[in-house]
């Protein structure tokens, strides 16, 4: 009797002391697989997968909380993001990146790199969020751009997902451009990341999404061929700095359709070395417009044609469809059509402005970027009568040539007045009464028209 209790402590000892080596074992394992654990290297070259590391999902789905991240939009999941990429980039077949729904997921600036071995999916079915404000923002990243996509081929990026730029706190850096209370703005802009760049990448497809509050640009395509974009929704508020919904410079073959964009800069932005844009069914607004430009800054050279804009609506935005170019600079904007836009309450619904300057001190020059054969039809609507609804402000030593309107009806938002459109060195035709006449066409073409650069005008 008395060596019972006894002989029961010892067993009982002994079986805790088994259970605290398996426990200990089992947490050695543990540490040595996550020490092992493979490093992205989504900053360099693809290589052959990572090994070691097998995800839990279908081979075809690589599912971002299976590669570790936490999704709580604290943790900082930039990693598991990478590793995903790393394999879902190397595999065999098409494959998918899922970022799953109900969770909010934070990274930081990152490049995704390719090529890819196939046809890559993006999707978004969560919220993706950068480190909130420029104080949280890593030291060693760059503060220009956030989620990079480079040298992809075959992507397509979409989802019913929200992707948040958390923009507030890099608009209201003192370096930005800020309206005051008699019209004045501050010095701008300064560095603030683009929430999404595709850069020399082709056959892209951004479908679906949500975005709002970049701290700039929402999108941006550079050097790119072949882009398709489709539903997205873009949102930041209308005085917003430089928040343009997409931007597209030295990308050629792009289709944006049925779209509703509201920011504070212009809906799509149009830059130099453009070719064969096709924009139809955008809701576009409060804005700054539809622009082509601005073009030939500090005397650079652009190139921009064959860009079609339709059966749109701007609302409420400071301009409708624009072209825009400095002083000083060289090259052509040539074979561009505006038709079937309805302008709700815009202040410059239909603008050629050869003089685009920030400031007052921008002198005149003898050189420019040309601008001839857009087509103005069907556009009607209602304008802001502070500003006339037609305004064609033309170089004088490189005049506007073949401006073509027909079946413009721009009416006074208030009031009864019609505006008088205004005219400067630009030459072209009525082809229907347009509502005001622009009677301030100059007929015929001048003097010496400027030629078409053979490597602009794309058939």
């Amino acid at each position: 009797m008395i060596l019972m209790p006894s002989l029961t402590r010892i067993c009982l000892i002994f079986i805790a002391f088994l259970y605290f080596l398996q426990v200990q074992a089992r947490l050695d394992k543990h540490t040595y697989k996550k020490q092992l654990l493979p490093i992205s290297l989504i900053s360099l070259p693809p290589s052959p997968s990572p090994e070691g590391l097998t995800p839990s999902v279908n081979a075809r789905f690589f599912n971002v909380k299976s590669f570790g991240a936490v999704g709580d939009g604290v943790c900082d999941d930039t990693q598991a993001f990478k590793l995903a990429w790393d394999i879902a980039c190397q595999a065999e077949e098409s494959a998918t990146l899922l970022v799953p729904n109900g969770y909010i997921f934070m990274i930081q600036s990152t490049i995704f790199t390719g090529p890819c071995k196939s046809g890559l999916t993006f999707k978004v079915g969560g919220t993706i969020v950068p480190p909130d404000g420029p104080d949280s923002w890593p030291r060693n990243s760059s503060k220009r751009q956030w989620l990079v996509f480079y040298r992809i081929s075959g992507m397509s990026m979409q989802g019913n997902g929200l992707i948040d730029g958390r923009g507030e706190k890099w608009w209201n850096l003192p370096c930005k451009p800020h309206k005051g209370n008699n019209g004045t703005a501050l010095p701008g802009p300064c560095d603030s990341p683009v929430a999404i760049r595709f850069f020399m990448s082709s056959n892209v497809t951004v479908e679906g999404l949500k975005i709002k509050n970049s701290a700039q640009f929402h999108f941006r395509f550079d050097n790119c061929h072949n882009v398709l974009i489709d539903r997205l929704i873009i949102k930041s508020p209308a005085l917003s700095p430089n928040t343009d919904g997409i931007h597209i410079e030295n990308t050629n073959n792009v289709n944006i359709y049925n779209s509703v964009i509201s920011n504070g800069d212009d809906c799509v932005s149009i830059g130099a070395g453009c070719y064969n844009v096709n924009i139809r069914n955008i809701t576009c607004g409060p804005s700054h417009g539809i622009s082509i430009g601005s073009l030939g800054s500090h005397n650079s050279r652009a190139c921009v044609s064959n860009i079609t804009v339709s059966d749109s609506v701007i609302k409420h935005s400071d301009n409708g469809v624009r072209i825009k170019t400095w002083q000083g600079g060289e090259g052509s904007v040539s074979k561009v059509t505006f038709s079937n836009i309805h302008m709700d309450i815009v202040r410059n619904p239909i603008i050629i402005d050869q003089y685009y300057c920030l400031s007052k001190n921008c002198i005149n020059q003898s050189t420019a970027v040309s601008v001839s054969h857009v087509t103005y039809s069907n556009i009607k609507g209602t304008y802001d009568v502070r500003s006339p609804p037609m305004r064609f402000a033309c170089s004088d030593s490189v005049p506007c040539t073949n401006l073509s309107l027909s079946e413009v009806e721009l009416l006074p938002a208030q009031g009864y007045i019609l505006a008088t459109p205004f005219c400067w060195n630009a030459y072209g035709t009525m082809h229907t009464l347009t509502i005001p006449p622009v009677l301030c066409f100059l007929d015929g073409n001048p003097p010496m028209v400027p030629q078409d650069d053979d490597d602009v005008v794309r058939n």
